[in-house]
């Protein structure tokens, strides 16, 4: 809608995450820094935590990106869903990893199967990273199912490299009596943290940048000023209400956004102001 107006090449503040966009901030780039290092060594489990919308995804898709160029070493495995039962988790594993097996296997048998898979990369000098994405949704069960696959005994001790992204609920999940033998085997964990205002304006012009624009300063500081502390530094929130200020600011005829615009797109977003119809005062002057 606003693409051209503001010399733009593709939307900047889409939810959509994608690695193009991926900013070299303090937190997100030291949490991808030890996790690739913590992968290169003796590593089981190691856990991602943040709110909703801190950039999690992001930063598993960059790490899958990362591994993706060194086939020889690493397999990878992506489960973005994992409320599933024990026997869901090892299908999804063995889709992930290629695996082919009967449609009726037995859950035992199956079980075997992913196993013997492992250790068929371990020998070959490959390792297994699975990334779960939103692991505070998994069952107790299912967790220690994942579990049960790191503890092969063999002589390649790193057969299998899990990583669990998730939100604090997370914390809590781990900390069941259950899954204390879990909590043993976590070699690292990481809490990702909102932006401040110098991470939210570089935030932003970093994505307006990739997106193609070259002009002078698109958001004005009071408008900058406006969007953090509405979004609290959320990444996610910044891009919906960036996206809903731009919109406001293209249905006024303006280039730059102000502070009104911004107000107009925390009124619009639920949680933030009152909600209320933004869409049809857009393009009324």
């Amino acid at each position: 809608m606003y693409i051209q107006h503001f010399g733009l090449a593709q939307y900047p503040f889409s939810l959509t995450p994608n690695t193009r966009y991926f900013l070299k901030l303090p937190s997100h780039q030291k949490a991808f820094d030890l996790l690739v290092t913590a992968l290169d060594g003796v590593l089981h489990f190691a856990k991602i935590t943040g709110e909703v919308g801190t950039g999690k995804t992001m930063l598993c898709r960059k790490l899958l990106n990362a591994l993706a160029f060194h086939p020889e070493k690493y397999l990878t495995a992506y489960i973005p869903h994992p409320v599933l039962s024990e026997e869901g988790i090892m299908h999804a594993i063995a889709d992930e990893l290629g695996i082919d097996r009967d449609d009726n296997i037995s859950y035992r048998a199956l079980l075997k199967t992913v196993t013997a898979a492992l250790v068929e990369n371990a020998q070959a000098g490959k390792s297994v990273a699975l990334f779960i994405d939103e692991a505070q949704a998994m069952p107790e069960e299912t967790l220690k199912a994942v579990h049960l696959l790191t503890q092969v005994d063999l002589a390649d001790d790193n057969h299998l490299q899990v990583v669990l992204f998730g939100q604090p609920e997370l914390e809590e999940l781990l900390e069941r009596p259950g899954l204390k033998s879990l909590q043993r085997d976590l070699a690292f964990s990481y809490e990702l943290s909102a932006l401040d205002l110098k991470g939210l304006k570089s935030y932003i012009a970093h994505r307006l940048d990739k997106a193609g624009y070259n002009g002078p300063p698109l958001f004005t500081e009071k408008a900058l000023d406006a969007l953090y502390q509405a979004s609290g530094g959320i990444p996610r929130l910044i891009n919906i209400l960036c996206h809903k200020s731009l919109m406001s600011a293209f249905g006024k005829g303006m280039l730059l956004v102000d502070e009104a615009h911004v107000e107009l797109a925390i009124s619009d977003t639920e949680g933030v102001g009152d909600s209320s119809s933004m869409i049809a005062s857009l393009f009324s002057h």
